[in-house]
Order: C-alpha cells, then sequence, then structure tokens
C-alpha cells in the first residue's frame, strides 16, 4: 500500500504484524491494539520503534499511558461513512498532545484528506498509486484555513491579527 507522509509519497519502514506473527525484536514494527495491550511492557523494550494499530472502536483511554512509547499510532478508518477516527485523532492531538506519527489507515479517501490533515493526520496508507500521488499535491494546495484544530497551523484570522499588529507595531 502506498504511504503519504508530511506531504510525499514514502516507503513505510514499518513491519505490519499480523495477529498470529511473531513480533520482530529489531526494526520498526506495527503491532495490533490487542496483541500490543497483552505485552506492553515488553513491547516498550523492543530495540526498534513501535506503533500500534488502534481501531476506531476502541477507547483510548487504554493507549494514553504508553503514547510517549510509541513512535506511531495508525488509526483505522473501517468504511468511509465511520468517521470516529476523527475523533480519536483530535484527542490524541489536542487532549493528550501526542506529538508522534499519527497515521490513517483503511478506508482513506481523496474527499476526505483535507479533514484529515486538519484533525492532525500526518501520514496515510491508501490504496492505489494515483491516490497517494493526489494526496501529496493536496498537502501543498492548501495553506490558509479558517477552523482552528490541533494540527498546530495558524488560522486565517490569526495571520491577519499578527499582519495588523506588525503594521500598527511599525
Amino acid at each position: 500500500m502506498p504511504l503519504v507522509k508530511k506531504g510525499a509519497i514514502a516507503a513505510d519502514a514499518y513491519l505490519h504484524v499480523g495477529d498470529d506473527a511473531e513480533i520482530p525484536v529489531d526494526g520498526a514494527a506495527l503491532i495490533p491494539a490487542a496483541r500490543f495491550l497483552a505485552n506492553a511492557e515488553a513491547l516498550a523494550k523492543r530495540n526498534g520503534p513501535t506503533g500500534v494499530i488502534w481501531p476506531n472502536n476502541r477507547d483510548l483511554d487504554d493507549l494514553v499511558p504508553y503514547l510517549d512509547g510509541l513512535s506511531v499510532v495508525a488509526l483505522v478508518f473501517p468504511t468511509f461513512r465511520d468517521g470516529r477516527a476523527y475523533s480519536q485523532a483530535r484527542l490524541l492531538r489536542e487532549r493528550y498532545g501526542y506529538k508522534g506519527e499519527l497515521r490513517a489507515t483503511g478506508q482513506v479517501l481523496r474527499d476526505q484528506f483535507v479533514l484529515m490533515l486538519r484533525a492532525g493526520f500526518d501520514s496515510f496508507e491508501v490504496k492505489k498509486q494515483a491516490d497517494a500521488e493526489a494526496f501529496a499535491a493536496t498537502v501543498k494546495r492548501y495553506t490558509v484555513f479558517y477552523q482552528p484544530t490541533g494540527d498546530g497551523r495558524i488560522t486565517a484570522l490569526h495571520r491577519r491579527m499578527q499582519a495588523r499588529h506588525c503594521a500598527n507595531a511599525g
């Protein structure tokens, strides 16, 4: 699956570990939530970066104690109509201060991409190469937003206020 990360098509350094597959001791690994929680303390001591695949129907409170040790949290969109992962993303960024990679996986569609960015996602697993190319182009297309969110971008209002303040100060 193509990966779009920080506005560019990128190689996925993470091995997606299946439910029954052996978890590698070294190297980057994305581990299903149930397996991660069953052995979180040992997995925190792995030699490589550890990420978790977190379903959108699972409570984030179970994940919060381990956020500092995770390099990636992959939130699952099981269908394009199910937006619970948007809420999870905003909570992770805004309430819990998660600074690591926040990845959208599952039914990640072009028309939802900008909203995913605004919710705090910074990487996306997509089904087709054409979608990856479209996502990479979209990151560069939209630079100003009206609504504040947890993605750290300054809103249009704040830009105007800064410009006015600078003009008045000079």
